[in-house]
């Protein structure tokens, strides 16, 4: 199928607006790549602490890649899916699929065989790149076996040892540069990326997402945080293919002309070594991942004289540990309320801890607007508490192959519907509320994990805190805390955890119920914590085990 066709349910004249006032450059991510290419050359583009691939390297990368996808066949609204770690070949895949109009849709390693499926057939992927393998799953089997389900799938392209059938991905950097008479002109408005939204939907979807709405929103974004171009040094905790790490080479790239800097997977010793040895200004993450980093000593011994600042999302962060990491990294720390459906609001540098804990920040109209509106759909005054609805130069096209997900969360204006509550206070921050998708209904009552797990992590000796109900015949629904302790602490018994909860003001009927410890806490794809794979762990308890008895480490 091609998704050239796809409907933009943002209307034209808001659109064109942008354009209008100079918020879109109305120029395909390729064309502005180039114009950086060509302002600085031999300036670093990718940096790992095994290479570093320059801004002329990236490109020469790109446009054989191009030429490999032009002689298959690739044409403009094809889909090119990706599943790799992270490294320079993302990037120039990214800038391949955009030089001939084509369209990314890389997900994160670690994906079942579920969701593999069903990302791939909702998108109509033309073509599929992946490792052979990820942990003790062969990732070329598993696509090879869904194959005849996938009816738009075509190449098989894979990034190391290649079975009968795939294409080695190497091999499609070998041919000469894409001549220019091959290249055709790309409508900026026209899709470019797809980025991954889990969202609460049983299974993840995907958001379509132009060029110009790449670097006009998300590109601003990072603009609005430091104009300082080229000097941009951004470090991804997370993987690329994730909706945060869409930043990476449609924003500090292709707009900024700035340098990322990568790893493969995350690890903490590997974080810190990159920070040390790289030299990044701004570190892209979410807090789990924050959270450990921070509580590593070693990172008191290296060299973070670059860092400006630390970019938290994926959830909300509490005081604690927002206080503790900006102290162990030394740097200003930016907390970040967005989403692949199209929000975004964020803490600036300039604010103060009290802000950045009690509230979002100022909404950016150049990036995008927050309205808040009532139960009719119908905008409320400032301070009043409502849902909040996003529309902005960041707004998506609409979900892919998803017109009833266009029908709850979009409306025909663009305006996204987040599920969040919240508002705008006198001074202009935007304030969540409570969240209608993440609660815990216990006898009735509607409880705030995010709550509890803040005060959780107020404990000196937690390091993560992860919150999620165990299911129960007379409440409906009971509490369960995981926890993460410092190496070598004592861990506090469910009466003990209790007790710091009700002396930091918890309410009673809030205070969990069974409690677990971990190593670590397990994390998603996306790199943030997997309630689903914890609330699985407790499924299997028969009965819901209380007490010391639950104070296993896992």
């Amino acid at each position: 199928m091609n998704h050239a066709g796809l409907i933009d349910l943002v209307p034209t004249k808001v659109r064109q607006q942008w354009t209008d006032d100079g918020t879109y450059p109305n120029k395909s991510v390729y064309e502005l790549f180039c114009e950086k290419v060509l302002e600085h050359p031999d300036s670093p583009a990718v940096i790992s602490l095994d290479e570093t691939v320059t801004y002329a390297q990236l490109l020469d990368k790109a446009q054989r890649l191009a030429h490999s996808f032009k002689l298959m066949g690739i044409v403009a609204g094809d889909v090119v899916a990706y599943q790799l770690s992270n490294s320079w070949r993302c990037c120039a895949i990214d800038l391949a699929a955009a030089a001939l109009g084509a369209v990314v849709a890389p997900f994160p390693p670690g994906r079942g065989k579920l969701d593999i499926e069903a990302l791939i057939k909702r998108c109509d992927a033309r073509a599929i790149i992946t490792e052979p393998k990820y942990g003790n799953n062969d990732l070329c089997a598993l696509i090879q076996s869904l194959r005849p389900t996938l009816l738009s799938l075509r190449f098989l392209i894979v990034d190391g040892e290649t079975p009968n059938g795939w294409l080695n991905l190497d091999d499609l950097f070998k041919p000469p540069v894409i001549p220019e008479s091959l290249l055709t002109p790309v409508d900026p408005n026209s899709p470019v990326r797809f980025l991954i939204s889990s969202g609460t939907e049983s299974e993840p979807k995907w958001v379509a997402y132009s060029h110009n709405a790449l670097i006009g929103g998300r590109g601003r974004f990072l603009e609005h945080i430091d104009d300082d171009g080229k000097n941009f040094r951004g470090f991804y905790l997370m993987p690329l293919g994730t909706a945060f790490g869409s930043s990476a080479t449609f924003g500090i790239l292709s707009w900024l002309g700035g340098a990322i800097v990568l790893m493969s997977k995350f690890e903490v010793n590997n974080a810190i070594d990159s920070i040390d040895k790289l030299q990044p200004n701004y570190i892209f993450g979410v807090p789990t991942m924050f959270q450990r980093i921070a509580a590593e000593e070693r990172l008191q011994s290296i060299d973070k004289s670059s860092l400006r600042g630390i970019i938290s999302g994926g959830a909300k962060i509490d005081e604690a540990s927002v206080q503790r990491c900006s102290d162990a990294f030394d740097c200003g720390f930016i907390s970040l309320y967005g989403s692949a459906d199209g929000v975004n609001c964020h803490s600036t540098l300039n604010d103060d801890l009290n802000i950045i804990v009690s509230k979002i920040g100022k909404p950016n109209p150049k990036v995008c607007e927050i309205r808040i509106v009532d139960e009719k759909g119908l905008p409320i005054p400032q301070g009043h508490v409502g849902e909040i609805t996003a529309r902005g130069p960041i707004s998506p096209m609409q979900y892919v192959n998803a017109p009833e997900l266009d029908k709850i969360y979009r409306d025909k204006d663009g305006w996204v519907f987040t599920g969040d509550l919240g508002y705008i206070d006198n001074d202009g921050y935007l304030v969540l509320s409570g969240r209608k998708k993440d609660i815990i209904i216990r006898g009735g009552a509607n409880i705030s994990p995010v709550q509890i797990e803040n005060v959780a992590q107020s404990h000196p000796e937690v390091i993560s805190a992860a919150c999620i109900p165990v299911a129960d015949v007379d409440l409906g629904q009971r509490i369960c805390i995981c926890l993460v302790m410092r190496d070598g602490v004592e861990r506090p018994s469910l009466s003990q955890m209790s007790r710091f909860f009700k002396e930091q003001g918890l309410e009673i009927n809030k205070l969990p119920e069974y409690l677990r410890y971990y190593r670590q806490l397990p994390l998603s794809p996306a790199g943030k914590v997997d309630k689903k794979q914890l609330t699985s762990d407790v499924e299997f308890i028969q009965p819901p085990v209380k007490a010391s008895s639950a104070q296993r480490v896992y």
